[in-house]
């Protein structure tokens, strides 16, 4: 097994300008002391994408001053934020992405955002309005220090590797007790256009040049491998992303914020609050298409508008 090296240990940045706590070992900081915003000043903004990248995700208490507008003012100053490529935004906003457990399941399996695309996001701001009593967390995991610790023979294979991801899964296996009705939003909605896209399996971080996995839920199948070997392998590979050493669990409160770089993770939602209710809101910041270690770029190979059956 690889021995992670010091650059995995999710240590503060005892020289930043931001009061930072890690929450777990290789992932995740809970930054105070700053009111989210518009009307940040540059400096913050540069460090507060700094923590990002250094941390993965990062984590802020107490920002119930935000509404939609205020998110969304944040979010451009942040970055360049983007709809959702298929689902409708929040009324009123302009980029704004509801989840609400009235409207259908959380994404509780693992995954990273939109990778059915080629230039997926770059990040994620997803902020907390009404939280279960108990149940509901969201965990994160480094993909990066996943690809770090696996076995010489499997990176070397990993390095070679490329995979197509689509938005037309599996939703009832992934949704588990999903009815009819589910899935039918589901495949109207969410895969109203159908994308496949070849992405490396490893990937440079523009950044860091870290290299991290790309993998999840909306994997489809490996380049050049037939459906069978592709789960197999697939398996391998997810379950050394989702090794508990790799993760970090948060557990909400009303008002917080999460930002995730989401080049270096995956994350999942705990289905586990029954018929409480949970909601949230998530502003989605544009990316670059990934880069693979010999420098051949992600690549679009479908897109299209599946024909709807008409009703007799």
């Amino acid at each position: 097994m690889t021995v992670l090296t010091h650059k995995f240990l999710n240590a503060a940045d005892a020289q930043g300008p931001l009061e930072v706590v890690p929450v777990a070992g290789r992932i995740g900081a809970e930054i105070r002391g700053i009111a989210l915003g518009g009307n940040l000043d540059d400096a913050t903004i540069a460090a507060i994408r700094a923590a990002l990248v250094r941390h993965k995700v990062i984590f802020f208490r107490q920002q119930q001053h935000l509404d939609d507008a205020g998110q969304e003012a944040f979010a451009e100053r942040f970055g360049k934020p983007v709809a959702h490529p298929t689902v409708p935004v929040v009324p009123g906003s302009q980029y704004l992405l509801e989840l609400d457990s009235r409207e259908g399941r959380a994404a509780s399996s693992w995954h990273t955002d939109v990778t059915f695309v080629p230039a997926y996001p770059e990040a994620s701001i997803l902020r907390a309005l009404v939280i279960p009593q108990a149940g509901g967390d969201t965990l994160w995991a480094n993909t990066a220090s996943a690809y770090e610790e696996l076995p010489e023979p499997l990176r070397q294979l990993a390095d070679n590797l490329w995979a197509v991801h689509s938005n037309l899964y599996d939703y009832a296996a992934i949704a588990g007790d999903a009815n009819e009705e589910a899935i039918r939003r589901h495949r109207e909605v969410f895969a109203s256009t159908v994308y496949e896209t070849e992405h490396p399996l490893v990937h440079v971080h523009p950044e860091s040049g870290e290299r991290s996995l790309i993998l999840g839920h909306f994997f489809k199948n490996f380049v050049g491998l037939d459906q069978a070997d592709s789960q197999r392998l697939f398996s391998v590979l997810q379950d050394h992303i989702t090794r508990p050493e790799n993760t970090v669990r948060w557990r909400w409160q009303p008002g917080d914020v999460a930002i995730w770089d989401n080049r270096a993770t995956q994350h999942r939602a705990v289905a586990d609050f029954g018929l409480q209710h949970r909601q949230l809101r998530r502003a989605t910041i544009a990316g670059a298409v990934p880069v693979s270690i010999d420098g051949r770029e992600s690549r679009i190979i479908k897109k299209e508008t599946p024909r709807i059956a008409e009703a007799a």
